[in-house]
């Protein structure tokens, strides 16, 4: 099918996909996700085969991707998560690198053991948002500090990716990393400075007209620094995250007043094109044939879920800040094993460079879509209980009238 086809039926499932995450809604509460890549895996070629991608389906693809990197960039209040909170998320992603690299080589060898043991470190903060959001979840503290984490574990599996799975050695990818994180840097300093006056009036008279300055400049900054990225030859998903860092920089600095609003017209970009279609197209690409062929990559999906929960999760349960009680740490270690976008991206730079076998590679991705479905209703599911109790204490219920 030709790629106007295939962009109808990416559209179509798009669309589809909000209507039954509402329909099952009245249920149980489905991640939206979890229908855009089942529906993705319907129409793609191991099952209807309507719909397979080319050249400008994974061109947009790979747009939906960065965008939202970018948002989960966006998100991050430094200012809010910075201190023991920053400090406790950084140590507890160390422990799941190292954690994961050591379990990956008893699984794998070489740089597919790399692959692994790196994706296994992933938090799909992109994913988690949008359900922190709908939840209430997310302005408050048990939001930050889920951001915090989940920053972190978005964060860093960027930079081990640029470190270790660009094929280049130790000390040259390091002064890569360096030479970008100098540019950025500087970025962010330009960023930090004061707007001339002329650039809040811009924003302001041109964000209901045909003008859209803001929106125009915030694009502007994601494609520079996914260019910038290029040059220095590491992974667009660092300068689309370093991009939404530097818009939030930019908008609180010199148009505070319309930054929510400017934001707003970003995620119906985003939320309305651009990530749908990467997740319906990555249910399209998803290897079924490689996962239900092979009796092994069938029986690794609950072993990678397992280490999800054990890599990732235990850690940030462990080194949550004191002052989360027992069910928040439980859900926060849920939301922080979530993981999704950065696995299927970290397994096609495996697959793509002959590290890693399909099969395995399907199993991780597996996984991923299995974590997405199960640990976030879970995990509101505790909030929801902790919640009532809280609720209930203030009101002088002792427990025996629970």
């Amino acid at each position: 099918m030709s790629h106007p086809g295939t962009l109808i039926l990416i559209m179509a499932a798009a669309v589809l996909a909000p209507l039954l995450a509402h329909a099952a809604g009245r249920w149980i509460r489905i991640p939206l996700v979890i229908f855009e890549i089942a529906l993705g895996i319907l129409i793609g070629p191991d099952l209807l085969g309507w719909a397979r991608p080319d050249a400008v389906v994974d061109t947009l693809s790979h747009l939906g991707l960065a965008m939202l990197i970018f948002l989960a960039g966006y998100e991050i209040d430094f200012a809010a998560v910075r201190g023991d909170t920053l400090r406790r998320s950084v140590a507890a992603w160390l422990i799941s690198l190292a954690a994961g690299l050591g379990i990956a080589s008893l699984l794998s060898d070489g740089t597919g053991a790399l692959v692994i043991g790196t994706a296994l470190t992933s938090t799909a903060l992109g994913t988690v948002l949008p359900i922190l959001r709908d939840s209430g979840d997310l302005r408050g503290r048990f939001g930050t500090v889920t951001l915090a984490f989940g920053a972190v574990g978005e964060f860093g599996p960027i930079i081990a990716m640029a470190l270790l799975l660009s094929g280049r050695g130790a000390g040259e990818s390091a002064a890569l990393l360096a030479g970008f994180a100098a540019v950025t840097a500087g970025a962010v300093f330009w960023a930090l400075r004061p707007r001339p006056p002329w650039f809040s009036r811009v924003v302001a008279q041109t964000l209901h007209s045909s003008g859209q300055f803001a929106v125009r400049f915030v694009m502007l900054l994601l494609v520079s620094m996914l260019a910038l990225s290029a040059v220095f030859g590491l992974d667009a998903l660092l300068g689309a995250f370093a991009a939404g860092v530097l818009t939030r920089l930019v908008l609180a600095g010199a148009a505070p007043a319309q930054s929510a609003e400017i934001l707003g017209r970003i995620e119906a970009m985003g939320f309305g094109f651009l990530v749908p279609l990467f997740f319906v197209v990555t249910g399209i690409e998803f290897d079924l044939d490689a996962l239900l062929d092979g009796g092994r990559e069938l029986l690794l999906v609950p072993v990678f879920l397992t280490l999800f929960l054990l890599v990732r999760g235990l850690p940030v349960h462990l080194l949550a800040p004191r002052d989360l009680r027992g069910a928040d740490r439980r859900a926060l270690a849920l939301y922080a094993a979530t993981c999704l976008p950065l696995v299927v991206a970290i397994t096609a730079i495996g697959v793509g460079e002959k590290v890693l076998d399909p099969g395995e590679a399907a199993a991780l991705v597996g996984a991923a879509m299995v974590s997405v479905l199960v640990l976030p209703p879970a995990a509101l599911r505790l909030r929801a209980r902790e919640g009532a109790a809280s609720a209930r204490a203030e009101r002088g219920e002792g427990p025996e009238s629970w």
